[in-house]
Formats: structure tokens, sequence, C-alpha cells
């Protein structure tokens, strides 16, 4: 199924994918260096998040500061189901509280949307499942 709210720049769709879980795949063509798309969940303090991220298996929490985080749970955007890749195709950009996402290059429809989480709550102990060339090996 192909979603586009008003403030994604491009199609995305939400599908299985390969890395893990459910990813977002280009559904069109995006242009290198543009905006993809942005996702929007529920303000809440880094305190909420970290009780949170104890609670739940898959997460999907951004910090935005040291107080500020949002939770993305229950967001219906796409761009939530964004998979983490040693070598992305996107990078996650955070803007005036916003969590936007950038492509890094031209990425062709089908392709899944990638993003380098940086450092996560796992420390080390989740095991990377991207497969690229140069992989970590864990987030």
């Amino acid at each position: 199924m192909t979603l586009r709210p008003a403030y994604q720049k491009y199609a995305v769709e939400v599908r299985p994918s390969a890395i893990d879980g459910q990813g977002a795949f280009a559904a069109e063509p995006i242009v290198g260096k543009r905006k993809i798309g942005e996702i929007r969940g529920e303000s809440i303090t880094v305190a909420q998040a970290r009780i949170r991220a104890t609670r739940s298996e898959r997460i999907m929490i951004v910090e935005l500061s040291d107080r500020k985080a949002i939770d993305f749970s229950r967001s219906a955007d796409p761009m939530r189901y964004t998979n983490h890749s040693c070598a992305p195709n996107a990078r996650l950009c955070i803007r005036q509280g916003r969590v936007e996402f950038y492509a890094l290059r031209d990425i062709a429809p089908g392709e899944e949307i990638t993003v380098n989480y940086g450092e996560t709550h796992h420390e080390g102990r989740l095991a990377c499942r991207c497969g690229a060339p140069g992989c970590v090996g864990s987030l």
C-alpha cells in the first residue's frame, strides 16, 4: 500500500524488509540530496522515552535533545519504518523539532530507504542485519 501524507515529498510504501520487520520503500524515483519526508509523533520527555524503551522490544523513538524526544510508535507515517544500514541511502535530520529524511543519492523505485541510526539505546548489544559491505555488526 502506498501512503503519501501532505508533508511527504515522495511516495513511500511499507512492506516486509530483508533487514528487519517492515521497511520503508521508494514507490517512485527519489532524487539525491532532496527531502524524502518526515515523521510525526508524540512529544515526550527523554525520561519517558527511556522508560518506554525498556518496556518494548521494538521502539520507534528519537531523542531531539537532552530533554525532549518523539515517540513514533502510533504514527501512521511510512517513514517510521525506515531501517538501519551501515551503508545508508538516506540520512535522518532533526530540524526545528521535526525528524526529516533526506536522500544521500538517487533512490530507485522499490529500493528500501535506510539510514544510519548512530548511537542507540542498544549500546552494541543488538546484531545489525543490514548486510552491507563493511557492516559494523551491531547497533
